[in-house]
């Protein structure tokens, strides 16, 4: 596709975001889903006064004109956008993957959400250090963790844990085996003016972590689980695809009678129906049960949707699939709302 024929796609996708557009140019959205809008090489994100061009080519050097005259578009339009970085998911080198620079000299270093600061770093890592899919639950986390004690695993930069902690979390433990990646969730601290007296980062792995805090027999008001689509270690693997219901399993006992589990599965081949008869399953022995859903925002799906997907997300909108599950202790019943 050339610029020409990708402008009026462009153009669409701007003005259905038009209310996200705010005036200190401070937040964070999907500019341009391709995958669902029409041009499944370029998705385009806006991250404060920065635009990040992901570039989904398999050949990267296939749409660099493209990419280079879609960033003066942008900027043209835009004229608020200080720089703009260029991300290719099948680049050769680390610095192809994480992002580089093509336009300005100085990348936003932080964004706000919901009231809450979050500090980033766009060239960090190949997921621009800040899932935009994840919105909705932030949103959730703030309204509903005040007084509770929370566990974050896999936490990456810690935005789902910082929310809690915002919203009057009374403790919150993040945690990864990234140092880096805890780095930056400190940082986001400081942006908050937070203490560290009732948080704690954690850098291990998953399951060394799980062991530790099952044998010193603690539990929470709230654990969340998203770990990555595949990982492996010396201490175990992770798989989306195939082993949702033992990822699950590992965490239920850390979390206390009538606390919440929140379940995150970002496997696109993996349908919405798939994964919610996974659930239905582990639900079926009485200790847990689906609270709710947690939708995607809508410029992550995607406003004008005339591109097929790859599996049907239903009963989800995305194959970003978030599910707050309630857990019950055996020797409990379920409380009367």
């Amino acid at each position: 596709m050339d610029f020409y024929s990708l402008q009026p796609l462009l153009q669409r996708a701007i003005t259905s975001r038009s209310q996200l557009f705010d005036p200190l140019h401070e937040t964070a959205f999907r500019l341009f889903n391709g995958f669902s809008e029409g041009y499944p090489d370029l998705v385009l994100d806006v991250y404060g006064r920065t635009l990040v061009i992901h570039n989904y080519g398999d050949d990267p050097e296939t749409n660099q004109k493209l990419i280079e005259d879609v960033s003066k578009y942008i900027v043209g339009k835009h004229n608020w956008i200080h720089a703009s970085i260029v991300r290719a998911r099948n680049g050769k080198t680390p610095h192809e993957k994480n992002g580089y620079l093509i336009f300005g000299d100085s990348p936003t270093t932080r964004i706000t959400e919901h009231g809450v600061w979050y500090a980033i770093d766009l060239t960090m890592n190949r997921d621009a250090s800040f899932y935009l899919d994840t919105r909705n639950l932030r949103k959730w986390l703030i309204k509903n963790s005040p007084g509770k004690s929370m566990l974050n695993m896999f936490a990456y930069t810690g935005s789902l844990g910082i929310a809690g902690w915002a919203g009057g979390a009374a403790s919150v433990i993040q945690v990864d085996r990234n140092r880096r990646f805890l780095e930056l969730a400190r940082s986001s601290y400081a942006l908050n003016k937070l203490s560290d007296d009732n948080g704690e980062l954690l850098i291990q792995d998953f399951f060394t972590a799980v062991a530790k805090l099952k044998r010193s027999k603690q539990d929470f008001d709230c654990v969340i689980l998203d770990p990555p689509f595949f990982s492996a270690t010396s201490k175990g693997k992770v798989d989306q695809v195939n082993e949702s219901t033992r990822l699950i399993n590992k965490v239920r006992p850390l979390v206390r009678d009538e606390g919440s589990l929140i379940a995150i599965n970002n496997a696109l081949y993996v349908s919405g129906r798939d994964y919610m008869n996974t659930l239905d399953d582990l639900c079926k022995d009485g200790y847990l049960k689906i609270e709710k859903l947690i939708p995607v925002p809508e410029d992550v799906v995607g406003y004008s949707q005339i591109s097929e997907r790859i599996s049907d997300p239903a009963p989800f909108n995305h194959s970003t699939k978030i599910a707050i599950l309630r857990v019950k202790r055996k020797g409990t019943n379920w409380s009367i709302p």
